[in-house]
């Protein structure tokens, strides 16, 4: 089953933040500049946290990643912003 992710980072490193971005690029949509949007199901989660587990600084960066539910619930989410409103593609998201 598809999930909904939220994925986000902070990395210290130009370098190594080239590298997540380029990784993440492979898992999901970007949405802003250390932010982006992933479905998928469980082990492409995994896939991913083992990707970037070999690419960060575990002293010093940090990914968060916010599980918004399963794909199914979609029609129940709503995006509130500030500023520049998201394309339509990404309304379906829940912010808070």
């Amino acid at each position: 089953m598809l999930r909904d992710y939220l994925v986000m980072y902070d990395i210290r490193d130009p370098k190594r933040l080239t590298r997540v971005f380029k990784t993440m690029k492979g898992f999901g949509r970007h949405l802003q500049y250390s932010v982006f949007r992933c479905e998928m199901p469980e082990v492409d989660l995994i896939r991913m946290k083992i990707k970037l587990a070999e690419i960060v600084d575990h002293r010093k960066d940090q990914i968060l990643m916010f599980d918004l539910g399963p794909m199914s619930n979609q029609e129940e989410r709503l995006v509130d912003y500030l500023g520049v409103a998201p394309s339509k593609a990404d309304t379906a998201a829940v912010v808070v």
